[in-house]
């Protein structure tokens, strides 16, 4: 029989996250921090929006782009957040989560063998949709001494004349790092004089720790070259709703929108009808959501300052990234360790890219309870492993 697989899909690895998370649910009175899932449930007042959405009956498809008045709303916000303007009609789409717009960002704007610009550690999505839109992924290895920032000159080290995208991962997902604006003003100095684009995700902006969120859409001369890729998942604690939005020049959106509307039709509609209530009135509970994480963050710092543990101050997302290469295992070795010796789950670094070896994701969208029993069964991990 003929081999049915494409090769190129066969030789995608697997997400390194799912392998941890599929032990640990059949582990009992194990404790997980290697979701990246918020713990607070959707604020009722979005809900209840969903909830009479469906009530009234709108459980029909809109229109491929999305609800208008979701559209409009998204650009109400980002106006007043990041400060950049966007026309509804025909420059946003709703998405199927940040992770389709991603997806389909890339396979709009790529030609086979274009170079896509990837730092890591990074989130798990951007490689394999590079590859499987026909693009070349040219990874750029961020480092702990930079406080895993992307520098100007890694920018420039990595460009060559088939260079057409840069993805920048910004608050990062694993390491928690940030992008402040002189950073983001080296990046987009490059990005001109090489005309290269940008497609920026910033599903983590509204859980910034060290003052506003910059997005370098709006600096100048960088919106007609960036595609912002947003959602609903991280700040609203809404990942079940699966809802995102891309927001770029109209050229490529209409390229985005084609193919969504092959792939998916539409975002799910009662998804959308709750996302404008979140647009609408939902500050406050980014703010109080934001004020929780931050707490936690502190707490994880000064917890493993007193374990000796190795780990720069992340101010972005909801993840630390410790260093763990004082004790002479792989991350997937030390990780593996830690869930089998003390049931407690976190994500081998490597999950995010090469560079990753020797530090580990430690999610803290988790309660202060959950991460103190956490904390106590890794101290009582190291404190053996230092005795040895």
């Amino acid at each position: 029989m003929r081999n049915p697989l494409s090769e190129t899909i066969v030789n995608i690895k697997p997400s390194g996250i799912r392998k941890f998370f599929d032990i640990v649910s059949e582990m009992k009175d194990a404790i997980s921090l290697g979701v990246g899932e918020p713990d607070f449930d959707t604020p009722w007042h979005i809900r209840d929006e969903g909830i009479y959405s469906l009530e009234k009956g709108k459980t029909f498809y809109t229109s491929n782009s999305g609800l208008m008045e979701l559209r409009e709303e998204i650009c109400n916000y980002l106006s007043r957040r990041v400060g950049v303007s966007y026309v509804p009609k025909s420059e946003v789409i709703i998405t199927v989560g940040g992770s389709e717009a991603i997806d389909i960002a890339l396979r709009a704007m790529l030609d086979r063998d274009d170079e896509v610009l990837i730092p890591q550690p990074s989130y798990v999505s951007y490689e394999p949709c590079t590859i499987l839109a026909g693009g070349k992924p040219v990874i750029i290895n961020l480092k702990a001494e930079n406080e895993f920032r992307l520098t100007k000159q890694e920018l420039l080290d990595a460009i060559t004349d088939k260079t057409k995208i840069l993805v920048l991962p910004f608050p990062n997902n694993p390491t928690g790092a940030i992008m402040e604006r002189k950073d983001l003003e080296d990046i987009a100095e490059v990005c001109i004089e090489k005309d290269i684009f940008v497609l920026s995700d910033e599903i983590y902006s509204e859980l910034s720790y060290k003052g506003e969120h910059v997005s370098i859409a709006s600096l100048p001369g960088m919106k007609e070259r960036t595609i912002l890729i947003n959602g609903f998942s991280k700040a609203y604690a809404m990942t079940g709703w699966r809802l995102g939005y891309a927001c770029g020049p109209q050229e490529i959106i209409s390229q985005m929108t084609k193919i969504h509307q092959f792939a998916i039709m539409c975002a799910p509609t009662t998804s959308q009808y709750a996302a404008i209530e979140a647009l609408k009135n939902g500050d406050n509970d980014v703010a109080m959501m934001r004020d929780a994480y931050n707490q936690r963050r502190r707490f994880l710092m000064d917890a493993f300052r007193k374990m000796g543990i190795d780990c720069f101050e992340p101010f972005g997302a909801f993840y630390v990234f410790p260093c763990i290469k004082e004790f002479g295992m792989t991350s997937e070795e030390f990780a593996t360790r830690l869930l089998q010796e003390e049931k407690v789950a976190v994500v081998p670094g490597t999950a995010f890219g090469d560079c990753g070896e020797g530090f580990l994701r430690i999610s803290y969208a988790y309660s202060i309870e959950n991460l103190k029993v956490a904390l106590a069964r890794i101290e009582s991990f190291i404190t053996r492993l230092r005795a040895q």
